[in-house]
């Protein structure tokens, strides 16, 4: 026959043991209470799935070598070369003082020298002439006249001829061939203006006439005052025109 103890509850709750045994009962309680409204409440919408991706993992490279440990010093001092010598930058030395340069002084030009004759190069108008001009004086001992000659003016042209003169006196047979000439003509001046004694000098083209023509200009169209030696008249003095037949100026 079994016998049961009688346990005395009064012995075992104390007063520290009922109130963590109210504080438990608490807690259940509220536990109770929040599955209570979460069993009542609609179930939340489910997380969005994240799609799976390929991760590759690379091996990063190794790291650099350490840089090589300084050099000990060394126990001599100074390079192992000698040291180069020492440039002096010396200025260069100041130039002298240029001298200013004068100006030459001023000098008359010559005088051309008269050209009496026949002109060296032709012209393109009729020439003038020109007549010589000198001075001096005689000396001489005992009787008689000296050496010295005179005062000389030169000849000036007083008239001369236009072209439309010039083409009356053009050869006709060279006006209707349309063939241009030029003449040379040399002559002596008289007292009363008009020209002798001409002589041909060059005409070009030769045997179109052009000769002839320019010998009847000459006497007949132009008039120079004549050259004179100590005021009279002189007839050494020669002039030279150059006649342009059918040639525009």
């Amino acid at each position: 026959m079994w016998h049961i103890r009688r346990v005395e509850t009064g012995s075992l709750l104390t007063p520290d043991r009922a109130r963590k045994l109210g504080a438990f009962a608490v807690v259940l309680a509220a536990h109770v209470g929040v599955f209570a409204l979460m069993a009542r409440s609609d179930g939340a919408q489910p997380l969005p799935v994240t799609p799976a991706f390929d991760v590759q993992l690379f091996r990063p490279p190794p790291p650099p070598p350490p840089p090589p440990p300084p050099r000990e010093p060394s126990e001599r001092t100074g390079g192992g070369a000698p040291a180069a010598p020492s440039r002096i930058h010396v200025p260069p030395p100041p130039r002298e003082p240029v001298p200013p340069e004068l100006p030459a002084p001023r000098q008359q030009a010559p005088e051309p020298e008269v050209v009496v004759g026949v002109s060296p190069i032709s012209s393109p108008t009729p020439g003038l002439g020109q007549g010589g001009q000198g001075t001096g004086s005689g000396t001489g001992i005992g009787a008689g006249d000296g050496p010295g000659r005179g005062v000389r003016t030169g000849p000036r042209n007083l008239r001369r001829p236009g072209m439309n003169d010039l083409r009356t006196y053009h050869p006709r047979q060279a006006l209707s061939a349309g063939v241009s000439g030029v003449v040379t003509v040399r002559c002596r001046i008289r007292p009363d203006t008009r020209l002798e004694g001409c002589d041909v000098v060059s005409a070009t083209p030769a045997g179109q006439g052009f000769e002839q023509a320019g010998l009847a200009v000459a006497r007949d169209l132009y008039r120079f005052q004549p050259a004179t030696l100590d005021g009279a008249y002189d007839d050494s003095v020669t002039v030279t025109l150059v006649l342009e037949f059918g040639r525009r100026r």
